[in-house]
């Protein structure tokens, strides 16, 4: 080794001894015959000091290095004089005294500072990423990152669960985004797919007997790009027989709980998470995966509207339409008339962007003395306004917004106005994690398109027993076993208990539009594997990349991945993907036909 130590290691206790580092000029200052330079590696920075009396080959050296060299430095710890430890840092207490320095490398200015964490363009970092990789703050998200797989492998082992690979080349089929597709040499016209999830793979691993499997798996998805979603990703993927959904979730539960407080050394705001049903996360929240760090709720107000003299609730509540109001804790606190109807105005583009026709609101002065301003305050009695008040725990200050439209508008409505809402006061607490269970969504969506239902999970997941004889009477009111974790505003695992009846996964591929002749075709290894005896099971996914970004508290999950695609699915570092050679492609019996731009 070049080094005897790393960077980050050394404290007051190691005074007096003789050692070796290696790694990246940070930063050098230069005092003439004294020169200081922060030496630094993934685990952390040491001040080393070259005096030109002492070592003066050394402070040769040191005099021609600049940022971002590769150096090798031996010394000898000293605690530094009083007076002069440096407390931000926590080999601040020693300094080395160099006796000699090896230049190993030199480097060209970097496109960015790697010791400052400036806003740099994203398009810059992603070309340079290798440097951006090397900023402390990258490097620790990295860290991280290992630190939650680690903890998760250990976890699962003390469980009984045992890591089994599956393939990563497999069969396409049609179980919901778009497949990547690698051409087959030896077999022209064939094609491998690369694996969404090893969904059917874990299922036939079941069959197999292992019972407790898992596996930090690669997936690969063709769609569409945002700041959560990535065109190839890894998951914790795995798998339990002789199980109810409880016990998947209890588990995972518990793993979460570990990651959070002794990995990643974050707070719970919940302990046990909380546990929601859809359509409660639906109505209270607008979303099924709900940011629950501040407590913005819509709440049912129909009963009381439908009573008021304002005449669009009245009849909209005839109508069958829902009226759902929300406190904004302060939000019209000190705020003078034009400043309030500003903020309302604002408000309501927003409503009208989630499909509402407008937004009504009230104000509650801070002061008992003046009058509550809004529109509608008029169109409720005194002691309506009471009861309104008491519903939602109003207070002075309060802003009291109201949404009345058709349920699926006024639910778009509330999603957007809690989290708009959440940033503009500040409600957000920040420094906690807020998971919960969200359960019982629908089995099936209707595809208006396709004139047939589409499984809301995918199709192995099993109904509940109580909702099976829905399957044939009423398909819209089954609900699927299926169960959702959220943390703060993403969805951070999904799963659900599996269909394990060769007969019912039939019934399913018929309710889906799935001719059972094709299903064979394209399921047939799963059918006939679930002849043979398959246990009840079930099983839940976490992208780790995701999950990773949340405890990080990240804002895009880029930052936690070593090498990411951009927004546009494009390596632009590698400038990938490429074209490949004609040869390549006479191999593969492959012919690309390249779209022309339309002519301006």
């Amino acid at each position: 080794m070049l080094k005897t130590r790393n960077c980050g290691e050394l404290r007051a206790e190691h005074d007096g001894q003789q050692v070796t580092l290696a790694g990246w000029v940070n930063r050098r200052r230069d005092q003439g015959g004294l020169i200081f330079i922060d030496l630094r590696d993934r685990w952390g920075i040491t001040q080393v000091v070259i005096d030109r009396e002492s070592a003066p080959n050394a402070h040769a050296v040191a005099n021609e290095v600049r940022s971002e060299y590769v150096v090798q430095v031996s010394g000898v710890v000293r605690v530094r004089p009083e007076g002069t430890a440096n407390d931000e840092l926590e080999t601040g207490a020693i300094e080395i005294v160099s006796d000699s320095m090896l230049l190993l490398n030199e480097a060209k200015t970097p496109p960015f500072y790697i010791n400052k964490e400036d806003r740099i363009d994203e398009a810059v970092r992603m070309q340079y990423r290798y440097l951006d990789l090397r900023r402390p703050k990258m490097q620790q998200n990295m860290v991280l990152r290992h630190r939650v797989v680690k903890a998760i492998r250990d976890f699962l082992d003390e469980c009984g669960f045992i890591e089994i690979e599956t393939p990563i080349l497999f069969k396409t089929t049609p179980e919901g985004a778009r497949d990547f597709l690698v051409p087959s040499r030896l077999m022209p016209g064939h094609f491998y797919a690369l694996p969404q999830s090893p969904q059917q793979l874990k299922q036939l691993l079941m069959v197999a007997g292992y019972e407790r499997y898992f596996q930090i798996a690669r997936c690969f998805r063709d769609e569409d790009l945002r700041g959560d979603r990535q065109p190839e990703f890894t998951q914790l993927d795995l798998e339990m027989s002789f199980v109810d959904r409880n016990d998947i979730m209890s588990l995972i539960e518990t793993l979460m709980t570990k990651l959070t407080e002794e990995v990643a050394g974050r707070e719970l705001l919940f302990k046990p998470f909380m546990r929601l049903s859809y359509p409660d996360a639906m109505d209270l929240y607008g979303s099924d995966k709900p940011d629950l760090r501040y407590d913005l709720r819509a709440i049912d107000v129909s009963e009381l509207a439908g009573k008021s003299a304002f005449s669009v609730f009245v009849s909209n509540v005839e109508a069958g339409k829902p009226v759902k109001a929300m406190r904004v804790p302060g939000g019209a606190k000190d705020l003078s008339g034009t400043a309030l109807r500003a903020l309302t105005a604002e408000l309501e583009d927003i409503a009208k962007r989630g499909g509402a026709k407008g937004l009504a609101w009230m104000a509650l002065p801070a002061n008992e003395a003046e009058e509550i301003k809004g529109p509608i305050g008029k169109f409720f009695t005194v002691d309506q306004k009471v009861e309104l008040f008491g519903m939602l725990e109003a207070q002075p200050g309060d802003l009291l917004l109201f949404m009345s439209d058709t349920r699926k508008v006024v639910q778009n409505v509330t999603d957007l106005l809690r989290r708009h809402c959440a940033e503009k006061f500040d409600l957000i607490q920040t420094d906690k994690l807020a998971f919960a269970w969200v359960s019982d969504f629908p089995m099936f969506e209707w595809n208006e398109d396709e004139k047939r239902w589409d499984p809301s999970h995918h199709l192995f997941t099993a109904p509940m027993p109580e909702d099976l004889n829905l399957l044939d009477t009423d398909p819209a009111s089954a609900h699927g076993s299926q169960y959702d974790l959220v943390c703060n505003g993403y969805e951070v695992a999904g799963g659900s208990i599996r269909i394990h009846d060769a007969a019912l996964q039939e019934k399913i591929f018929g309710l889906i539009g799935q001719e059972l002749e094709h299903a064979r075709e394209q399921f047939g290894h799963m059918l006939e594997a679930f002849s043979f005896g398959v246990p009840p099971h079930g099983g839940i996914a976490s992208g780790i990349d995701r999950l990773v970004m949340v405890l990080a508290g990240e804002p895009n999950i880029r930052e936690v991945i070593a090498f990411p695609k951009t927004q546009t699915g494009s390596d632009i570092m590698a400038h990938a993907p490429s074209l490949p050679d004609a040869k390549q492609l006479k191999e593969l019996f492959i012919e690309v036909h390249i779209p022309e731009e339309p002519k301006k």
